[in-house]
C-alpha cells in the first residue's frame, strides 16, 4: 500500500500559496479594492472612466489670497483703466482737485502754510497749470518766505494768461519783499496799464507799491485820491492806502484820521463776518477771517507809524502789539 503522495516544494507553493501579492488598488472614490475583486470591463476604461490603478485625484483648494490680490491688481492697473479711463478721468481729476483745495484751505486756516502748499501743488498737478491756482500758490509761497518760488509761479501764470493783472500785482509784492524796487514798480505799472487808468483797484495797488518802496510819493498820493474819489463808499483797503501815503508825505494827523476810519470799517466787516460764519465749520470762512486779521495787522502797523511821528508813543506801541498779534510780517509778504 502506498503512502500519501508527496509534492515538491515548488508544487506546494503553486497549489497552496495563491497568486502573487499585488499592489493595493483604489476605486474612483478613493476606496481600496480588495485583490479578489475583478477588474473593470475594458469597455469602461475606453469610455474614459478612471482606471482602478489610478490614485484618487487631489481636491483643488481655493486660490490663495496672494493670487487673488495679483489678479485684482492686474484688473485695477490694466483692464479697468483701459476700459473706463477716458470716461472717468475728468470726474476723478475734478474730485482730486477739489479735495486738494479743501485740504489746502484747512491747512491755511490752521496756519500750516507748508501743508497748504503741498495740497495746492497736488491740485496744480492734477488740474494742469492754471493761472488762478498758480497765483494762489505764489501767495502761499510768499507767506512761507520763498519769494523766488513765488516769482516762478507768477511767471508761469503770466505766460498762460498774459493779459491777466493778478499775476503782475502779486509779482510786484514779491519784488518788494526781495528789495527790488524798480521791478516792483514796473510790475505795478504794467498791471495798471492792463486794467485801465480808471480801475480803482489798479490805482490803489500802484499807489501802495510806490508807498512801500518810497518812490514817487506825490504821484502815488494822486493815484489813491482818484481811486477813493471814484467810490461812494471806498473799501477799507483804499482808505488805509490813503492814510499810509498821507503819513509818508508828512501829513501825519490827516493820516491818523484816515487810518482810524480804515481800521473801524475793517473791524466792522470782521464782526459781521464772524456773526454770520463764526460758528461755521467751513474752512473757506476760516481762511477769510484770517485774511481780514492780516489786513488789520497792516492797518495797525500803519497807524503806529503815524502815531509815533506825532509823539503818541503809547498808542504806537499798542498798535504795534496788535499788528504783531495779527500776523504783520514783511518777510512773509504781510505788509
Amino acid at each position: 500500500m502506498s503512502g500519501p503522495r508527496l509534492h515538491s516544494p515548488s508544487q506546494n507553493r503553486g497549489v497552496n500559496a495563491g497568486p502573487p501579492e499585488e499592489a493595493m488598488r483604489y476605486d474612483r472614490d478613493g476606496f481600496p479594492i480588495p485583490p479578489a475583486f475583478d477588474l473593470p470591463d475594458p469597455a469602461t476604461a475606453e469610455a474614459g472612466l478612471p482606471s482602478p490603478d489610478t490614485p484618487p485625484p487631489r481636491r483643488r483648494g481655493r486660490p490663495s489670497w496672494r493670487k487673488r490680490l495679483v489678479v485684482l491688481a492686474l484688473l485695477a492697473g490694466l483692464v479697468i483703466p483701459g476700459l473706463l479711463g477716458p470716461q472717468l478721468m475728468p470726474t476723478i481729476r475734478a474730485a482730486v482737485v477739489n479735495w486738494s483745495l479743501d485740504r489746502a484751505y484747512a491747512c491755511q486756516a490752521a496756519d500750516d502754510v507748508g501743508g497748504a502748499i503741498t495740497h495746492l501743488s497736488r491740485a496744480v498737478d492734477w488740474h494742469g497749470d492754471h493761472p488762478d491756482l498758480l497765483c494762489m500758490r505764489a501767495l502761499l509761497r510768499l507767506e512761507n518766505r520763498d519769494p523766488q518760488a513765488a516769482l516762478e509761479d507768477l511767471r508761469q501764470a503770466a505766460a498762460i494768461a498774459p493779459l491777466a493783472t493778478q499775476p503782475l500785482r502779486i509779482r510786484a509784492v514779491a519784488h518788494v519783499v526781495l528789495g527790488e524796487a524798480d521791478a516792483a514798480i514796473a510790475a505795478a505799472d504794467r498791471a495798471a496799464e492792463l486794467a485801465g487808468d480808471e480801475s480803482a483797484a489798479a490805482l490803489n495797488h500802484r499807489a501802495y507799491i510806490r508807498g512801500l518802496v518810497s518812490r514817487d510819493l506825490e504821484t502815488a498820493l494822486a493815484d489813491i485820491e482818484r481811486a477813493v474819489a471814484g467810490e461812494s463808499d471806498p473799501p477799507p483797503a483804499y482808505v488805509d492806502t490813503h492814510g499810509f501815503l498821507l503819513h509818508l508825505v508828512g501829513r501825519h494827523q490827516e493820516a491818523i484820521d484816515r487810518l482810524n476810519l480804515a481800521i473801524s470799517a475793517m473791524q466792522g466787516q470782521r464782526r459781521d463776518f464772524a456773526r454770520r460764519f463764526g460758528r461755521s465749520r467751513s474752512t473757506a470762512a476760516a481762511v477769510r477771517l484770517r485774511e481780514i486779521d492780516q489786513s488789520l495787522a497792516v492797518m495797525h502797523h500803519h497807524r503806529s507809524l503815524a502815531c509815533r511821528a506825532v509823539g503818541l508813543a503809547g498808542q504806537a506801541e499798542q498798535d504795534e502789539a496788535v499788528a504783531r498779534e495779527k500776523g504783520f510780517d514783511p518777510s512773509r509778504g504781510i505788509l
